[in-house]
């Protein structure tokens, strides 16, 4: 055995890791700004989206013509300036910060309120915004998105087809959340609900239950 060839070859092995481990971390360090850059692109599209503002160019342009306020819902229902970083976890930030984002728009020169909605499909997570009109009762429009659901079934929850049909809905009845999703061919209340997909139907619950909880979340604004 040649312990001085072993040896060289475990030194090698050795520093080579080093170096590879280093450029590693440096390349995630370098790309680290340019993703989060990328993310909040990508979160103010998903806004403007909810505003039936699509396919823009210049998000961050598009973002500041529309958008007139970041702001911070307080327990009585109005609003406060959000003095922080623009986020995009609005899951987090309502869960583990007890923070509720109300983006404040203005659209042909009508107030607009988008507010952030998350929750679970069939094989993973789903989320959106709901964009109200000033009455805080009509849905002017909307967003949805999903991790991982099923192409064709519950996947098109992402689609315009089924986002357009929340548009003009009612939110609130007697003081309570009412607008949802039915499933599909059983709506009973036209003014509150829209249509299951056919055959997404766990999809289509989740999206129920996402929008009741998240909007129950911000009832003192919207019955403010």
């Amino acid at each position: 055995m040649n312990t001085n060839s072993n040896s060289y070859t475990i030194i090698y092995a050795s520093v080579m890791v080093v170096i590879v481990a280093f450029l590693l971390a440096f390349v995630s360090s370098s790309l680290k700004e340019t993703q989060s850059k990328n993310v909040q692109l990508d979160t103010k599209k998903q806004i403007l989206a909810a505003l039936n503002i699509k396919n823009v160019e210049d998000a961050d342009a598009e973002y500041k013509k529309y958008v007139k306020g970041d702001m911070l819902m307080n327990v009585d229902g109005t609003l406060a300036e959000n003095t922080g970083e623009f986020v995009t976890n609005y899951e987090k930030e309502a869960k583990e910060n007890q923070r509720l984002h109300v983006f404040v728009c203005e659209v042909d020169g009508q107030t607009k309120y988008v507010v952030p909605v998350y929750g679970a499909g069939l094989w993973g997570a789903i989320w959106g915004y709901v964009a109200l009109n000033e009455d805080k009762d009509t849905v002017y429009g909307t967003y949805f998105s999903h991790a991982s659901e099923t192409p064709g079934l519950g996947a098109e929850i992402a689609t315009d087809w089924f986002q357009k049909e929340f548009e003009g809905k009612k939110t609130i009845e007697n003081g309570a959340v009412a607008l949802g999703v039915t499933k599909n061919g059983k709506v009973e209340k036209p003014d509150y609900q829209v249509d299951g997909i056919s055959g997404g139907t766990i999809t289509s619950v989740g999206v129920d239950a996402m929008l009741k909880a998240c909007l129950n979340s911000y009832l003192s604004f919207l019955t403010k």
